[in-house]
């Protein structure tokens, strides 16, 4: 193999961006493969996901590591998403001119390496092929900054930390960098910072963009132009989307799929795009669960990418898209399914039921197919100053800082500030596959409020464990463009999509639904005064008393997506 560091390339503005190539080392012309990566060109993030370039090299393509605009080696300035459609086309157009090439390029990378492929292929670059999206999202407002119209502050307070550290460093301010390791290190403290209009560990200039994300709180223009799912058409080249099943991205991931198969601008695009779904967090794709048999699960994501890479660029029948969605079940095997979500799937109303005290898993909440009569409603109390933690979860990027994948739900379900419905045990074992989504109807005392579900599993020995969460700002019930005061202690009806789950559930099995108003620090706390988000001190925080009614008047359920295997 050949390994030349550096390589240049001149973007439309004069701009050089700089890249490290991997030859094989025939004189046979190969397809490219190119990933652009805010995080250094040179680990390649083989170190965190995808096997280091020179696997992919020896497997008979070229491949392509540039540094995106501003990071690392490449010169200019970063923000994100602002430059990557106009560099991604340049750059693949590069790429496919490049000695050793065939003119055929293919885009690889997860997360924001994900976006860099979309932004780029939106663009219809004549040498692009085809992209393998990793973990990435559909959108930066819905599902990457925000969700339901909350913060994802564990998220972003990280992330843009370490944005601004690279940034810091590249500037040579020794006391910035010092400040800004200092605050990386001590989250998750800063994520109870409020303002976070005013978050101290990203004041300095290294991070203006963070500030941008605050002040748009909702889905406005400055997020419009970078959403993939605005217009699906644009895009018309075959895709392999890649996702797990608690990664922070993975609605996203999935509405890429479901989209761009309905609407890519091409016919042979939308018959040629494959969902592959696993067992993982965002990072390192350590397998969750329990697993059957000895597949590897993690290092197959790399072997999905090669034959993917086989069938689109070099013509070989590698079977990958004999299934359209091919996905290993948390605590399953690879399942094959022809959509998503899957027909035969049934999506089944559990609503919920009590006598008026399912505060805490102690309590009398129950999960039934059985449609409410007349029954009293729940109250709980919501104290910003005391929300509910995140045990686990679908945030990003590290275990020890953020919340991430499953979770003994204990500590949670003790609290009389959350909800508890349990399901009887399941008389045989079911398949959860599809899209999840919760309806309540509920009241509370403040001006505003978030309403939160989790869904659970609950094995024969009383572990409950997550599968999906979500989150709603009560003000954005009905748009999320337009938010919308609510009434205090009038009834509203709340819609909170929880995302795709996969799981294998066995017999005996309780399904668990949790109800509260807040899972921090996945997300941020709502100070129930229905002041500006994000722009309030802590202390203006007032408590908030919540009702959640289920009658015939006011059925709130939960919908999950069941296959029944055997009773």
């Amino acid at each position: 193999m050949h390994f030349e560091r550096n390589v240049a390339a001149t973007m439309r503005d004069g701009t050089t961006l700089y890249a490290d190539v991997y030859r094989p080392s025939h004189d046979r012309s190969v397809p490219v493969l190119l990933m652009r990566s805010p995080y250094d060109k040179r680990p390649a993030t083989a170190h965190f996901g995808n096997a280091h370039p020179v696997w992919y090299a020896a497997r008979g393509y070229q491949v392509v590591v540039q540094d995106v605009r501003g990071r690392a080696a490449s010169e200019g300035e970063f923000y994100p998403y602002l430059d990557e459609q106009a560099d991604g086309y340049d750059s693949v157009e590069w790429a496919a001119t490049m000695g050793g090439g065939d003119g055929q390029v293919g885009m690889w990378g997860f997360s924001y390496n994900g976006a860099t492929q979309l932004l780029a292929a939106v663009e219809r670059p004549p040498g692009l092929r085809t992209i393998v999206p990793g973990f990435t999202a559909s959108q930066y407002y819905e599902g990457w900054t925000y969700n339901g119209g909350a913060f994802a502050v564990a998220f972003l307070c990280y992330w843009a930390n370490l944005l601004a550290m690279d940034t810091a460093s590249r500037a040579g301010d020794q006391d910035e960098w010092n400040k800004l390791v200092g605050a990386f290190a001590a989250l998750p403290g800063g994520f109870w910072h409020l303002p976070m209009t005013q978050y101290p560990a990203l004041l300095g200039s290294y991070a203006p963009y963070f500030f941008d994300w605050v002040q748009h709180c909702t889905y406005d223009d400055y997020w419009r132009r970078w959403s993939i799912d605005e217009d699906y058409s644009r895009i018309d080249v075959p895709a392999l989307h890649v996702g797990g099943w608690y990664d922070v991205f993975l609605t996203g991931t999935v509405k890429n799929f479901v989209g761009l198969r309905a609407e890519a601008g091409d016919a042979m695009a939308r018959a040629s795009q494959k969902l592959v779904l696993g067992p993982w967090t965002h990072m390192p794709w350590t397998p969750q669960g329990v697993f059957e048999g000895d597949a590897p699960v993690t290092n197959d994501i790399d072997e999905w990418h090669i034959d993917w890479y086989d069938q689109i660029l070099k013509g070989v029948d590698t079977g990958v898209l004999d299934s359209p969605v091919t996905v290993h079940l948390f605590n399953g095997g690879w399942r094959h399914y022809e959509d998503w979500p899957p027909p035969e799937a049934e999506a089944v109303d559990w609503y919920l039921h009590s006598g008026g005290r399912a505060n805490s898993k102690f309590g009398d909440g129950i999960l039934s197919r059985l449609v409410p009569s007349r029954e009293p409603p729940d109250v709980f109390v919501y104290d910003p100053a005391v929300p509910t933690v995140s045990l686990g979860g679908h945030s990003c990027c590290f275990d020890a800082i953020t919340p991430m994948g499953p979770a003994d739900q204990h500590r949670t379900e003790v609290s009389r500030m959350v909800l508890v419905y349990t399901s009887d045990p399941l008389p045989g074992d079911v398949e959860l596959v599809g899209d999840v989504t919760v309806t309540l109807h509920a009241a509370t005392t403040a001006r505003d409020t978030d309403w939160t579900a989790r869904l659970c599993v609950v094995d024969r020995a009383g572990v409950s464990t997550n599968l999906q969460e979500g989150i709603l700002r009560a003000r954005y019930r009905n748009s999320l463009s337009v938010p919308e005061p609510i009434v205090p202690d009038r009834v509203h009806e709340y819609t909170i999509d929880l995302g795709p789950v996969g799981a294998f559930v066995t017999a005996g099995s309780c399904l668990r639904l949790q109800v509260s108003s807040s899972d921090f620090p996945q997300w941020d706390r709502n100070l129930n005064t229905g002041g500006p988000v994000l722009a309030e001190p802590a202390f203006n925080g007032t408590l908030a008393t919540q009702t959640v009614l289920h009658d015939a008047f006011h059925p709130s359920r939960v919908r999950v997506p069941m296959i029944v295997r055997s009773r």
